[in-house]
């Protein structure tokens, strides 16, 4: 299940760039540089994703959502270029 949810945020992802960050670490660019909250909620809900919350953590964006089968999605996005850095699902 998890692999399904990863493939659908990565593919969603790809769009945009790649991301070159480890799990602790997505950007060190100014916030004037990041992409709006709203296009990474965008980006999640075009993949059929209920998003719960879109917030800073860090250095990333963390999106809490519910896939279309139900399932709690967690996962990190670099705030720069959009791109998923981790899944943290559980």
């Amino acid at each position: 299940m998890k692999t399904i949810i990863l493939a659908s945020l990565l593919a969603t992802s790809a769009a945009i760039g790649v991301a070159h960050a480890d799990d602790d670490y997505c950007t060190n660019a100014p916030r004037e540089k990041w992409v709006s909250v709203n296009l990474i909620r965008q980006k999640v809900k075009a993949d059929g994703f209920e998003v719960r919350r879109v917030k800073i953590d860090g250095s990333c964006y963390e999106v809490k959502a519910v896939d279309p089968r139900g399932y709690k999605v967690e996962a990190l996005f670099n705030p720069e270029t959009g791109v998923l850095v981790r899944d943290r699902s559980h």
